[in-house]
């Protein structure tokens, strides 16, 4: 099955589950930004520092994507300077749980190879 681009995802479409975890899966990025976001990184100047060597132009590009996916949510807020933050929508913690299934499967690998 081939890899959802952002041309896949449409505003009028809500995109399945495994659209999602198929597009988060094929970015490192996606990746990155929800385990700051999990982690309490919410502004975007902070993200592209915790997620060192990401370009602001690709930092964008993924909040956007996972925007219109629905995990996540942008919220401007009316002030000078201007401040936005992401948080997770209501299927953005259901997504939490899947990365929290991924962290347990990557210590029992790590356990199974220390072992060896």
């Amino acid at each position: 099955m081939a890899m959802p681009d952002d041309s896949d995802f449409h505003a009028s479409t809500s995109p399945d589950a495994r659209q999602i975890v198929q597009s988060i899966l094929g970015c490192k990025w996606s990746f990155a930004i929800l385990e700051a976001v999990r982690e309490g990184i919410r502004r975007p100047g902070a993200l592209e520092r915790h997620c060192q060597g990401i370009s602001p132009k690709v930092l964008q590009e993924r909040l956007r994507k996972l925007t219109r996916l629905g995990v996540l949510e942008r919220h401007a807020f009316p002030e000078i300077p201007p401040r936005v933050e992401y948080h997770f929508t209501d299927k953005g913690h259901r997504f939490g749980d899947l990365l929290d299934m991924i962290d347990r499967l990557e210590e029992e690998l790590r356990a199974e190879s220390d072992s060896a």
